[in-house]
């Protein structure tokens, strides 16, 4: 009898624990499959970051190269305006009444008013571009500066210049508009210029820097 009842005794607590072991194995099971879940996770956020990060700094070095680009051009631009507006300045120089007084020489022919009015006006539509387009700007954000200061400048010699060709009594100011524009265009190449060699100087800097910084926090 006392056999008998050890034996039953002895079944139930193999069945009691078996029940627990049961019980705690998926509850281990889920909780390595949370933690692995996890690490997945935490590379997935790694790799989005690293992703992220290569992203913004191709857009950092985009827009870099986009500002470098646009200075060059401007550098460009400006030689170019200023190389063929001082060219065409020389027979507007040559046909300028007061020039000719100056240096006591006399150039002229029938109609040459006309032809500096032409080559004034290639001028001032060509090479003072820049700064009408400049005062149109400044005009809009209501921020007048020197490029307002230099379109009024030119513009009022040109307009009075070619009121006094078609009737209006006074005198050309064809020469002074023609080299006051050479003089500001020499003067923003050689600005651009500048700017373009400080914006290479930066590029080289921070070409110095590091991408990535690492956080060293303690004694690690």
């Amino acid at each position: 009898m006392c056999n008998v009842t050890l034996e039953k005794i002895e079944e139930k607590e193999a069945h009691i624990h078996n029940h627990h072991h049961e019980k705690h194995e998926p509850q281990e099971h889920n909780h390595k499959s949370q933690k692995h879940e996890g690490h997945q996770e935490h590379e997935k956020h790694k790799e989005h970051t690293n992703h992220d990060h290569n992203e913004h700094h191709e857009h950092k070095e985009h827009i870099r190269h986009d500002h470098a680009d646009h200075h060059r051009q401007m550098v460009r631009d400006f030689k170019k305006r200023f190389i063929i507006s001082a060219l065409v300045t020389i027979p507007i120089l040559l046909l300028s009444p007061l020039v000719q007084q100056l240096f006591n020489f006399r150039f002229g022919f029938p109609g040459e008013k006309y032809i500096l009015f032409a080559l004034s006006s290639f001028i001032f539509f060509y090479g003072g571009w820049p700064f009408l387009e400049g005062f149109f700007n400044e005009s809009k954000k209501k921020q007048p500066g020197m490029m307002t200061l230099i379109a009024l400048a030119i513009s009022v010699a040109y307009f009075y210049s070619s009121a006094v060709v078609f009737g209006l009594e006074g005198k050309f100011f064809f020469w002074e508009l023609a080299t006051l524009i050479d003089v500001m265009l020499l003067g923003h190449w050689f600005e651009m210029k500048s700017v373009l060699g400080a914006s290479r100087a930066l590029e080289k800097l921070a070409q110095l820097m590091p991408d990535t910084a690492h956080l060293i926090k303690g004694s690690e």
